[in-house]
């Protein structure tokens, strides 16, 4: 394999809607380049990219993958990524690794949905932008009605590098504003013949070439002050400038494609080598620590791992980048997330399926090795001494809950693993046990994505699993005091079981006084592993009660706000008063007591007015203006108070307060509502009192459930 420097290695990831051309285009680059001798179709499911089989049978991107070509002795590292937001935690770690996003935009569908999606992802990692204008042979391509709804979604930053002198089934020829040529392409694409600018067109060109230049000179004084002096500038002066205005992102130059018919390939290549920078051109990454990591081929051996991969008979393979220095085979370096030492045993670049060995890789360079052990996603690993721990890749949080469990639950242990396996390659994806309703839970951006593991669970595991909706984790408490006692009595022949208790129990709030008209012998505070506190005091005199038992009674109490009288949820806030009682010489003893004190209190609870309480979410939803009325619509039908509305460029973000046991499902909600254009968080907020209605409703279900069970 040809060996490349750390100046000629440029890192692209290919972005985009679902159906954008992302992966032809990464096929026509390869075929381009001559590393294939033929281009493959996604019809016929035989193209470089998608190559798994969930990939053949949806006939779209599902995982990012990583290519490369070589263009006029550069090295192009590509990432093509799935177009679906559902997919996003395959497209950001991708994000978080190229040193150039480029764009697709279909020519004839303009900016879509999942574009404007995408476009956020990319603003927090602040990456150059290139747009590229595909499908311009589209019977309805319509190329400035693309480009200018680029410029009121992206900004002025949007700069035409080319564009189209026809286009629609007749498309063959675009003009270059760089190099002022005409590019013309035969029927089937490839290498163009460049000809001088028709008469017919140099108004346009020329009013177009001056706005590219003056892109150009604003990005550097120097330049600017040539412009100034010149009223132009030369084409590697121009380079200079659009370089800059890239890395600064004042510059987007929007390039003419037909992927698939393999037209202006060649020239985004070209631009990518001589305009696009690389890793050892841009910023430093930041450390952990607060420091920088410059890339760079003389600094010591930094890996970054961005994406983890299981094979059935490879196992783990992890793909990187060199961060910083060089790595060669067998180099031992130290995972600093985990202080383990890995020995990089193989190096691969990586062409979908296929692994190609190399021996070693230069600084910015990206690639794979196989079986680390104690090695995951987004970490980081280097040459032993200092510490040197990257920024962690930023996942979104999960916007879909669902229940899963096995159809045969001999295979409840087998699921369990597997879905930690599948953690290992997507982060998004999270697994929760609980405890509070005895279900497990996994989350995820959405129900394909959700759906997608179903799938692999049971194709690659043969595991079937049900999905199902959780249930609300409730909480239960009190609104006045109660008095309550209850004596345990038990006798069976030899020692029997006695304890009485006499209690009160008040509701808790924060700073309120001690309590009126006891003397206080002990008092102990208990914040509750589910939220909420039991304050417990101690004010038997007399001895009625011996002290020794005082642990039991709270232990019967606790155990019983574990599992509530109202519903069986948690209960919490609550101060509990044991004030008399009465205990037997012989048959007194712990397990008495706990009983007593169990009792007595579920007693004194159903009498202190109890109000069961519900999770309450902070969730702010982000939608087109246009259509903020349906959704807030929506959001009053699911019992939520509207805090405020902000505005966003052309969003609104709605701020709401929304019971958790209305937002069920509610990602596909919103996208039902929004046509795929809003997108919602969420955040506990509180827990609140739940509607009387609602509360019977609820208590009859859970004695339904006792008589059942």
């Amino acid at each position: 394999m040809k060996v490349f420097d750390a100046k000629h290695i440029k890192n692209i990831v290919l972005l985009g809607s679902h159906g954008c051309g992302k992966t032809t285009l990464a096929e026509t680059m390869l075929f381009e380049a001559g590393l294939i001798k033929r281009r493959g179709r996604i019809e016929d499911k035989n193209t470089v990219s998608d190559f798994h089989e969930i990939e053949h049978e949806r006939g779209s991107s599902v995982y990012a993958t990583c290519l490369h070509t070589e263009w006029r002795n550069y090295k192009i590292n590509i990432i093509d990524t799935p177009g679906l937001d559902d997919l996003v935690g395959e497209t950001i770690p991708a994000l978080r690794v190229a040193d150039t996003c480029v764009l697709l935009l279909s020519a004839h569908h303009g900016v879509e949905v999942g574009t404007d999606l995408i476009w956020e992802h990319m603003q927090r990692y602040d990456r150059p932008v290139v747009i590229a204008v595909n499908a311009l042979d589209h019977p309805n391509a319509d190329f400035d009605a693309t480009v200018a709804q680029a410029q009121e979604h992206f900004g002025t930053a949007v700069t035409i590098m080319q564009y189209p002198v026809e286009q629609g089934e007749g498309f063959h020829r675009y003009i270059d504003l760089l190099k002022m040529t005409m590019y013309v392409f035969k029927d089937d694409g490839g290498k163009p013949e460049k000809q001088p600018i028709p008469e017919s067109e140099k108004a346009r060109a020329e009013e177009l070439h001056k706005i590219l230049v003056e892109k150009a000179a604003e990005n550097d004084e120097a330049l600017m002050e040539h412009y100034f002096e010149k009223g132009e500038l030369d084409e590697d002066e121009m380079r200079i400038g659009l370089k800059k205005g890239m890395m600064q992102r004042t510059c987007f130059p929007v390039f003419c494609l037909s992927a698939l018919r393999n037209m202006g390939s060649g020239r985004l290549m070209g631009y990518i080598d001589n305009v696009a920078p690389s890793a050892v051109e841009m910023p430093a990454e930041p450390l952990v620590d607060g420091g920088e990591l410059t890339c760079r081929d003389d600094g010591p051996t930094v890996l970054f791992t961005f994406r983890t991969v299981q094979e059935p008979r490879t196992g783990q393979v992890s793909f990187f980048k060199v961060m910083s220095g060089t790595l060669k085979e067998g180099q031992e370096l130290v995972n600093d997330n985990t202080g383990a030492t890995e020995r990089i045993g193989q190096l691969f670049i990586v062409d979908g399926k296929e692994r190609k060995p190399v021996e070693q890789l230069a600084a910015g360079d990206i690639g794979a090795t196989l079986k680390l052990k104690d090695t995951s996603t987004a970490h980081t690993l280097h040459t032993p001494g200092k510490s040197i721990k990257l920024q962690p890749i930023a996942f979104p949080e999960p916007r879909l809950r669902l229940t899963i469990k096995a159809t045969d639950t001999k295979q409840e242990e087998r699921l369990h693993a597997a879905i930690l396996e599948i953690q290992k390659e997507d982060p998004t994806i999270v697994l929760q046990y609980m405890r509070e309703t005895s279900q497990q839970v996994v989350a995820g951006q959405g129900e394909l994505h959700l759906n997608l593991l179903k799938w692999r669970l049971a194709h690659q595991y043969k595991i079937d699993v049900e999905f199902g909706s959780p249930r609300v984790s409730y909480r239960e408490t009190i609104r006045r005091p109660a008095e309550a006692s209850y004596r345990h009595k038990k006798q069976t022949g030899g020692s029997g079981q006695f304890g009485e208790v006499h209690l009160k129990i008040e509701p808790w709030t924060e700073g309120m006084p001690e309590p009126h008209g006891h003397s206080v012998r002990g008092k102990e505070e208990h914040d509750l592993p589910t939220g909420g506190k039991l304050v417990f005091y101690n004010c038997v005199v007399g001895g009625v009660i011996d002290t020794k038992f005082m642990p039991s009674i709270l232990k019967g109490i606790l155990e019983k706000m574990e599992r509530g009288p109202l519903t069986g949820s948690p209960a919490r806030d609550i101060r509990v008063i044991v004030h008399e009682g009465k205990m037997h010489a012989v048959d007194s003893n712990d397990i008495s007591f706990k009983i007593a004190g169990t009792m007595a209190f579920r007693e004194a609870f159903t009498k202190a007015d109890p109000q069961l309480m519900e999770p309450i979410q902070e969730i702010k939803v982000r939608v087109p203006e246009d259509l903020m009325g349906d959704v807030m619509t929506d959001l009053q039908g699911r019992r939520s108070v509207v805090m405020g509305v902000d505005g966003q460029g052309r969003y609104s973000i709605i701020t709401a307060l929304t019971p958790l046991s209305e937002l069920d499902r509610y990602s596909t909600t919103l996208r039902s509502l929004t046509q795929g254009r809003g997108t919602y968080t969420e955040k506990f907020h509180a827990y609140q009192a739940v509607p009387v209605e609602l509360q019977h409703r609820l208590m009859a279900g859970h004695k339904e459930e006792e008589v059942a069970a």
